[in-house]
């Protein structure tokens, strides 16, 4: 769909007359996603970029390539600074392999001049968020049992090497944005990934349970939120 939408709106750019005006809505609007797709085929002439799907979210825009490996990069990339948040969310995300029961991206940073992307194998599945309201509400009460147990391992987790992120106020790690980025098999209809740990950081439990459905009505709506409080609940007074 996203990248549909980015080739119409591409495609309509070239009619407007004026040249800094097309390059600002090519630069502004449309993130200069086709200097990073072309660059992105350039650094990697033996993936097959047949099939690409694209996608957009938070501070970032993204290439599935072949259904095998996940390319994202910020939308207004800044190399500095996009390299210290990269940086930031592959240490997390490194810590948490082995932690988390869920999949969870394993990034590689990768350079497709002029541009720095993070790259990690596709997690097969479809996003939470594309359901309807009524596959989730029916399913409610399996996911958030799973997501639940999700947060109690992440936030209870005590991974090396990353004390140096602990800042501000908080009792355990939270990834943040559980809401948008819960895979899962419509095969089996579990819960099998979490992606973009980009906003996670040490916070208080009841920041990320909140969080879980914070920014989707319809996640909302279906009883999701209800069905992980409840279950993160009694995770916790079953270990007393």
């Amino acid at each position: 769909m996203w990248k549909l939408f980015f080739e119409t709106c591409d495609f309509l750019a070239r009619l407007i007359p004026m040249r800094h005006l097309r390059e600002h809505v090519r630069r502004n609007r449309l993130h200069d996603y086709r200097r990073k797709y072309n660059a992105l085929r350039a650094a990697f002439p033996h993936l097959d970029f047949r099939h690409v799907i694209m996608i957009k979210g938070g501070w970032n825009i993204g290439f599935i390539v072949d259904h095998k490996y996940v390319f994202k990069i910020r939308k207004n990339f800044d190399k500095d600074t996009r390299m210290a948040r990269i940086i930031r969310e592959k240490r997390i995300t490194d810590a948490f392999a082995d932690i988390s029961p869920l999949k969870i991206p394993h990034i590689e940073i990768v350079e497709a001049a002029p541009y720095t992307f993070y790259k990690y194998d596709f997690i097969p599945g479809r996003n939470m968020n594309t359901f309807s309201r009524r596959t989730i509400e029916r399913n409610a009460w399996k996911w958030g049992k799973q997501i639940a147990t999700f947060i109690d391992a992440v936030h209870h987790g005590n991974p090396a090497g990353i004390d140096d992120l602990k800042t501000g106020d908080g009792d355990g790690w939270n990834h943040n944005d559980i809401c948008n980025n819960v895979i899962i098999n419509p095969k089996t209809m579990d819960v099998v990934g979490m992606v973009d740990w980009e906003y996670a950081g040490w916070g208080t439990i009841e920041t990320e349970i909140r969080n879980t459905t914070r920014f989707s009505k319809k996640i909302r709506d279906a009883g999701l939120g209800v069905a992980i409080e409840l279950n993160y609940i009694a995770l916790q007074k079953n270990k007393k």
